[in-house]
């Protein structure tokens, strides 16, 4: 597998996993209903490092992103996202692109990353566990799950 930058015409590959993904209603807080365009802005904004997971045969099976979550003094605090295409799920990619944010996050001079809504529910956060994330707090029912009704959002952290 090869993690490599984004470039503006990995989009449309994203977008069908991106898309999928975030209508399912189950992983991110953003609206089900996003369109491609108002998507594109969120996931490759100005100011952000995207990175695409690519298989053997080039296809783009999960992408992340890295940048900081707040401004000014505390600018070196990152935030990260991560999706994985569904059909491409527990073969390690999202680890992979975990280890990679992680490494260019430390390397950039970031002292910490956090993750500011995860939720509770989301197998990612056995992933985020084992990669030295801590739950700091979880806001109880805070989401809305299309299966399991009110859950909470977890606010992760780890020092870099």
């Amino acid at each position: 597998m090869l993690i490599r930058e984004a470039v503006a015409d990995d989009w449309p590959r994203i977008w069908p996993f991106w898309h999928r993904i975030v209508a399912a209603g189950e992983s991110y807080t953003w609206d089900p209903d996003t369109p491609a365009e108002a998507a594109r802005a969120l996931w490759m904004a100005p100011g952000k490092r995207v990175y695409v997971a690519e298989d053997a045969a080039g296809t783009v099976v999960g992408s992340a992103f890295v940048t900081p979550n707040y401004g000014g003094p505390a600018d070196r605090i990152a935030n990260a996202g991560f999706m994985v295409d569904p059909d491409h799920a527990g073969r390690g990619i999202g680890r992979a692109l975990a280890e990679h944010v992680l490494t260019v996050a430390r390397a950039d001079g970031y002292r910490g990353m956090v993750f500011n809504a995860v939720v509770e529910t989301n197998p990612a956060v056995a992933l985020w566990t084992s990669l030295g994330f801590t739950v700091l707090a979880t806001v109880p029912d805070a989401y809305e799950h299309p299966r399991h009704g009110r859950v909470g959002l977890h606010i992760m952290y780890r020092a870099l």
